[in-house]
């Protein structure tokens, strides 16, 4: 079976750079995924193995396909990811060691990817990242069969207040270092103190007013090594976004191509937004 293919790419493409950048990161992690599964079940929530089970399943911008990794175990017919990046070559390894047979990993833009149409569609992390990140969300809806459903997670513009005026600067400045630099001279010993500060907030609800309480709460489950990745993973990339409820609402709201009442906006760990809903199916 031919697992992986690569498409003639445009090497023009507005998010190369931005590609190449998350690449150095994906490919230098562990075999496997980075997440556990009860992560990857909140992430896609309210996706879940019903809407899976049997169905072709398509990701756009898998990276090294720590999320698709998990999906074998809720039985879907076929998956197929999609990333611009070299991280393709660990998510065609990463797949394999799931065990599942029947995937396809493209190397492709994925705003201009165009396919017969998947029953489930979800780009989870990755809108924001694109220069322009409603030619994203198009590109999930373009992709989605009629009657399919689709899901997105991006970060927020709510809620980000600190990481917009503190991270984001730093992140402009790191993007442009060696990797290397940056994960281990930047991002290791900045994460250090916030890794406390998580598990001490998430301790008590006497903290909620603190800044970053909810994700702080969600975080603090997982080990340093991790608070590391996800602090590099945002100090790599030389694009990012914050995307308002508001925006997400226009997108939803400006698609003639969604089923009506099937749309929702969910806010996640009091930072970032999980929105999808199902596309109107062909007209009998």
């Amino acid at each position: 079976m031919n697992f992986f293919s690569e498409k003639i790419t445009f090497m023009n493409s507005k998010d190369k750079e931005t590609a190449e950048a998350f690449a150095t990161s994906w490919n230098n992690l562990p075999s496997g995924s980075v997440y556990n599964f009860e992560q990857f079940e909140e992430w896609l929530s309210p996706i879940n193995q019903t809407d899976v089970e049997g169905k072709e399943v398509l990701e756009l911008g898998c990276g090294n396909g720590s999320l698709m990794f998990h999906l074998p175990k809720w039985n879907p017919a076929r998956i197929e990811g999609v990333d611009l990046g070299e991280s393709v070559l660990s998510c065609e390894k990463n797949m394999k060691l799931s065990g599942f047979q029947n995937f396809k990993i493209t190397k492709f833009d994925l705003t201009r990817f165009e396919s017969d149409g998947f029953d489930v569609v979800y780009c989870i992390g990755v809108l924001h990242h694109l220069k322009d990140p409603v030619e994203g969300f198009k590109s999930v809806l373009k992709n989605t069969k009629p009657g399919g459903k689709f899901h997105c997670w991006v970060y927020a513009e709510e809620g980000n207040r600190v990481v917009i005026r503190l991270v984001d600067p730093l992140r402009k400045l790191a993007s442009k270092l060696p990797w290397w630099t940056t994960k281990y001279l930047i991002a290791t010993p900045l994460v250090i103190p916030y890794y406390f500060y998580a598990k001490l907030v998430s301790k008590s609800s006497v903290f909620k007013k603190f800044p970053l309480y909810e994700y702080s709460r969600w975080i603090a489950r997982r080990e340093c090594s991790f608070f590391r990745h996800v602090a590099f993973d945002q100090l790599v990339t030389p694009q990012t976004a914050y995307i308002s409820k508001e925006t997400i609402g226009n997108w939803l709201n400006e698609s003639e191509e969604i089923q009506e009442n099937s749309a929702y906006i969910v806010f996640r760990n009091g930072n970032s937004w999980k929105f999808g809903g199902a596309k109107k199916p062909d007209k009998d």
